[in-house]
């Protein structure tokens, strides 16, 4: 399929360039950046000739009608909302690489079997309401009234904000979830493999399980002049061993089959005061890995490996779950025709883990679901360095389309591979 590769990159220029001019590059769901895109977007789908609307979650949609409407949809796309300061290629690539594959079918007046769904996803990254993959969530009937119930600082519920992006929230849960023949999303790789190893395209095997827990460690808040040393149970050196510990277990943990990472990434002190012992620290513990009974035991037996050197500091600690996102496989069928359509491209290609949370994970309820991995600049994501070239973004396009061609040769029934 011819690939038209300015028009690629300008419109990942134009659609990164919506952002907050004092903080490129950052288009937050839900702001008048995040709908300013959305508009362009949406102008961009109908000029390509995609019947194009948002669904009742809050997604953009556009459609280029199959043959066989009898016969699921492929789905191809991304999510267009960035994390502050976050990068011009994270979701947009996949987005607006979807865009290009159903215009050059639609220019040339080709029609897949399959009806091609191109989706911007909304609010794929962590939102002001706490949650991520909202948009997914509720395209794979996984919005719950709990969640649209939530709250951001201003008091604005979820369902609100749905609302005014356009979509439907009351219709959410009326209707059967629908089922995908398949879904196929081009992204950055987000790491370092297939740059290191000079290899063009990442057949993705497997989206890692996220468990987020909240460790909270209490001591006795003092005066740090008229306390002694002996006499303090200061929370925050406590928080300092399960700090070092985390980092310590997660390096012992690894294999390079099943790779595990674990972070402390967000902290709270109270009364964080120059003049105080800490009486109550609150960290973060987030464990990624495909294998899901090595991230549930991670924080269980962290806090195990630590208590005794918590409680000699005069100390206590508790956890307790966030959320707990299970690992999502791909499936091998789509593998497959990735890998194939790398090598019929003159590409090449390794299998490769996504250490990254997708929508995937939530779409994989409605059917198989797979991922295309290209390079980025020294693995940077969500960061203003985050970067891939020109004839990468192409590559990984080409083999978007060529991968959407075989899908459809090969698709045998309804909804299955």
């Amino acid at each position: 399929m011819p690939i038209d590769g300015n028009r690629l990159w300008r419109r990942i220029e134009t659609l990164a360039g919506i952002t907050d001019p004092d903080q490129p590059w950052t288009r937050r769901s839900f702001s008048r950046r995040f709908l300013e895109g959305r508009a362009w977007l949406a102008a961009e789908f109908e000029a390509a000739g995609l019947a194009t609307a948002i669904d009742a979650g809050g997604n953009l949609v556009g459609e280029w009608a199959g043959t066989d409407p009898a016969l699921a949809p492929i789905v191809i796309g991304s999510h267009s909302d960035t994390v502050p300061a976050g990068g011009r290629f994270d979701g947009i690539l996949g987005v607006v690489a979807a865009l290009e594959v159903a215009q050059c079918l639609a220019e040339r007046g080709e029609r897949l079997r399959h009806t091609l769904k191109v989706c911007d996803f909304l609010a794929e990254e962590p939102s002001e309401f706490g949650l991520s993959c909202i948009g997914s969530r509720a395209y794979a009937g996984k919005l719950t009234p709990d969640m649209l119930a939530l709250k951001r600082a201003d008091g604005l519920s979820l369902r609100d904000a749905i609302t005014s992006v356009g979509g439907r929230p009351d219709e959410l849960g009326r209707s059967p979830v629908p089922r995908t023949a398949a879904y196929v999303e081009l992204h950055i790789e987000q790491g370092r493999i297939l740059e290191t190893a000079g290899c063009d395209i990442g057949v993705v095997t497997d989206i890692v399980g996220i468990r987020r827990e909240r460790i909270t460690v209490t001591g006795r808040a003092d005066h740090s002049g008229t306390t002694p040393m002996a006499y303090r149970a200061d929370a925050l050196v406590g928080a300092a061993g399960i700090i070092q510990a985390v980092h310590a277990r997660a390096l012992a943990l690894q294999t390079p089959a099943q790779p595990l990472v674990a972070t402390i990434g967000h902290m709270v002190v109270v009364p964080n005061a120059a003049n105080a012992v800490p009486g109550e620290v609150t960290l973060s513990l987030e464990v990624r890995s495909a294998d899901e009974a090595a991230i549930i035991r991670f924080g269980e037996e962290l806090l195990d490996a630590t208590r005794p050197a918590i409680a000699a500091l005069g100390l206590t600690a508790r956890s307790e779950l966030i959320s707990h996102v299970v690992p999502t496989a791909c499936a091998r069928p789509i593998q497959d025709a990735v890998t194939e359509a790398a090598r019929l491209a003159g590409y090449s290609s390794r299998p490769i883990a996504s250490g990254a949370g997708h929508d995937g994970v939530f779409v994989a309820a409605t059917g198989p679901i797979g991922m295309i991995f290209i390079p980025c600049r020294d693995g940077r994501s969500h960061t203003p360095e985050e970067w891939t070239e020109p004839a990468q973004a192409e590559a990984g396009t080409r083999v978007l389309a060529e991968t959407v061609r075989l899908l459809d040769q090969r698709l045998a029934a309804p909804g299955t591979i």
